[in-house]
């Protein structure tokens, strides 16, 4: 590990690669189609339309004019609800205008902490974040090679001021098993964990660090309600952890960070448990199924590795340069997650999402026949 922090200057800054997928409108405008005509596997989404319940709620949301009115600005009853379904006092809990905004406070936390330690290649926004504050980092590279088996304990040990982890990571898919978490909680002034994707991850939950909040000041779990959900459009997400940190937090963020859309849809969303865990099992069983089918499809191709993953994306590694089957895929309406702006990630990279069966399958053939062009 370097254990001198990068100096980034504005310069550096604004010439960073800062770039993330769901580059959908600017697709369709080009190849001149629709965005419901793209196939976006850029973007790490579950392919299901969302739920009645969702639609249900923002209908009511509208035939209720509840939108006339400023929301409230403590988010009390949305704060309830998230701590019932975790099992967490409200106080340690922060809705926010999604994962975004709460890893911009997230980095605003580690400015203060100390110099940030980045296990890369990683989420660029964690970047950005500690950019925001003026903050020292240092990126630390991950092993590139991994077993098929998870969980699989975090593999970086050392010490130092804040660490951010995102659980399952991004981009690798890897899933980090909560026992080798702790340790690190131990180790560090701050551990920032990202887990975006574990509600979708099968199996994931069980390596939540949610419980040890009750445990640790030193830790902060990020949620997002996007993936799961396919709601990017909402912005809904939420931090627990110290109640200190938060209130701090509170009295420095835009003072609606939520509209009334978001804060009714993650009442009712959350509200009804099992309606909950009826969708999550239907997710998992996807991931399950459509993960196979894409791996063996696409594990065929020659000079190309595909990584294994906990997830519902994956990494493949080619012995050349990935951009013009990206290019090819795109003219196609495919979009792909190239990786050059992924730190220790070059264009022999991309990243992949799974998409609906029917999608999958012609997803790998256009990749196959991307390779014989």
């Amino acid at each position: 590990m370097n254990n001198e922090p990068h100096d980034y200057s504005t310069l550096a800054i604004q010439g960073s690669n800062l770039k993330h997928g769901g580059n959908v409108y600017a697709t369709a405008k080009k190849l001149n189609l629709s965005p419901s005509e793209i196939i976006d596997a850029s973007a790490s989404l579950v392919p299901f339309d969302p739920p009645p319940i969702l639609i249900n709620s923002l209908n009511k949301e509208i035939k209720n004019l509840g939108f006339r009115y400023y929301p409230e600005r403590n988010l009390g009853d949305l704060k309830e609800i998230i701590g019932k379904f975790h099992g967490i006092n409200p106080e340690n809990i922060l809705p926010g205008n999604g994962a975004s905004e709460l890893i911009t406070w997230a980095g605003y936390e580690a400015s203060k902490s100390g110099i940030s330690y980045i296990p890369s290649p990683c989420f660029v926004d964690y970047e950005r974040s500690l950019n925001c504050w003026n903050s020292n980092f240092i990126h630390c590279e991950l092993p590139k090679k991994w077993d098929n088996i998870f969980p699989q304990s975090f593999p970086l040990h050392s010490k130092g001021d804040v660490i951010w982890i995102t659980n399952p990571h991004n981009p690798t898919g890897q899933l980090w098993e909560k026992n080798s978490l702790e340790e690190i909680i131990k180790k560090f002034k701050l551990v920032i964990c990202d887990e975006a994707f574990l509600s979708i991850t099968p199996n994931g939950d069980k390596e939540s660090l949610i419980p040890l909040t009750k445990k640790y000041d030193n830790l902060l779990v990020l949620r997002s309600l996007t993936k799961i959900f396919n709601i990017p459009g909402l912005r809904l997400g939420y931090v627990i952890g110290s109640s200190k940190k938060l209130k701090k937090w509170k009295t420095l963020r835009d003072p609606w960070p939520l509209n009334s859309f978001a804060i009714k849809a993650g009442i009712d969303l959350l509200s009804n448990k099992k309606f909950y865990e009826q969708w999550t099992r239907k997710i998992h069983s996807w991931i399950n199924i459509e993960r196979e089918k894409v791996y063996e499809k696409l594990k065929k191709i020659d000079n190309l590795k595909v990584h294994n993953s906990s997830t519902n994306f994956f990494l493949i590694e080619s012995k050349s340069s990935l951009s013009p089957n990206i290019e090819y895929l795109e003219n196609k309406g495919i979009l792909l997650r190239e990786c050059t702006s992924f730190r220790f990630l070059d264009d022999k990279w991309a990243r992949i999402s799974l998409q609906s069966s029917k999608n999958n399958s012609f997803l790998c053939k256009e990749i196959q026949n991307s390779f014989k062009k």
